[in-house]
């Protein structure tokens, strides 16, 4: 079985590991964590990182620290993974959606004004698979009626926006370092911002908001979000090569796009924008609605070759979850849906071969003839 991804670890990742062994720091207060801080806080172009255990804390410690509650609204793409929307509703506040665009699969700037009310706080940008949102709409409207920006960059590692680094984008940004991101630390994330008081706020509530004069009083109740040096050690490894890997994905882009592209039954990745390269986070396509099966059957047919594939991120008011909770009742967002359907990505990791790009693509054609 080819799998969908495969991460890449021939770097310094052992070498880091023992040397936290031998030191005995293996708990978030190794010196790693601030190694990771500071070159991936420099890496998007942000002041400070603050590291965590993974990127869905790290948006429920954004939240909590623009102390964005109940009475709050928070726009969002309906097309995007669930940790999004559950953050804003565990923080008490409303999750509010908009579409997406149908060529970048990003949420669609010219959407947002119509659903902006008094009671919005903040516009949660989400940038989606490899290409990054259109900024420019979202910061101006955001600075017309006094919002915060939330920047989801969990999928968008070394990206860059107009030549501006992705993640350096609005108030406060998070980032996700799961094994098929471009820097993975097995599990963990971080929250980046340039505002001081936002950063201090930010380590506070990471760490259980402990007094600084005594230790074990606390005028306010925070979590355990910290992560390990071991975690960091893997994370620092990864960012010393993201250059490479930053290559090595938009390599794989072009191995699909001379394999698959043209192909009548597919709706392939953008390439590029005006304002950004892809970097193919995942190498998505987008069955024609002409294919008499969905993203789930062809799924299940590349499974049946040998070849991983995982489909698309199901909209957030057709979550059943959400729901339950009375949210999105008879709304309709019709790009998520059909990205939704009809969407899949094909084994496009890190540690993916040349040779599993041709077999993957080849399959695709096979059950698509």
């Amino acid at each position: 079985m080819i799998p969908v991804n495969r991460p890449l670890l021939d770097g310094n990742e052992k070498r880091y590991l023992c040397e936290c062994i031998e030191t005995e720091w293996i708990s978030s207060e190794g010196p790693f964590v601030k190694r990771l801080e500071s070159g991936f806080g420099a890496l998007s172009g942000r002041k400070h990182g603050i590291a965590v255990c993974n990127g869905s804390v790290a948006l429920d410690l954004a939240l909590a620290a623009l102390r964005i509650g109940p009475g709050d609204e928070v726009v969002l793409p309906s097309f995007t993974i669930i940790s999004c929307a559950a953050a804003i509703v565990r923080a008490g506040a409303t999750p509010v959606l908009v579409d997406c665009q149908q060529d970048t699969w990003n949420m669609d700037p010219e959407l947002v004004a119509a659903k902006i009310t008094p009671r919005t706080k903040a516009i949660m940008a989400v940038h989606i698979y490899g290409l990054p949102v259109d900024m420019d709409p979202i910061l101006e409207l955001a600075k017309r009626h006094k919002l915060f920006v939330i920047e989801d960059a969990a999928e968008q590692h070394g990206q860059t926006y107009k030549g501006r680094k992705v993640g350096s984008f609005g108030d406060i940004t998070t980032a996700s370092f799961y094994p098929n991101k471009h820097i993975t630390t097995g599990e963990g994330g971080m929250v980046l911002t340039d505002d001081d008081e936002l950063a201090a706020r930010c380590r506070d509530l990471r760490n259980l908001c402990f007094d600084k004069e005594r230790r074990f009083i606390h005028e306010e109740l925070g979590w355990n979000f910290r992560m390990s040096n071991l975690q960091a050690a893997v994370g620092v490894a990864q960012l010393e090569r993201i250059d490479a890997f930053l290559l090595k994905k938009r390599e794989i882009g072009r191995w699909y796009e001379e394999l698959l592209g043209g192909h009548p039954l597919l709706g392939l990745p953008v390439a590029r924008t005006d304002y950004a390269e892809n970097i193919y986070w995942v190498y998505g396509v987008v069955l024609n609605d002409s294919v008499p099966f969905d993203a789930r059957e062809a799924i299940a047919r590349l499974k049946a070759r040998g070849v991983g594939a995982r489909h698309f991120f199901w909209p957030m008011h057709e979550q059943p979850v959400f729901r339950k909770m009375g949210l999105f009742a008879g709304e309709r967002y019709p790009v998520s849906e059909r990205l939704a359907r009809r969407g899949l990505y094909l084994p496009s990791g890190l540690g993916n071969s040349k040779e599993e790009v041709q077999a993957s693509a080849q399959a695709l054609k096979e059950i698509l003839s």
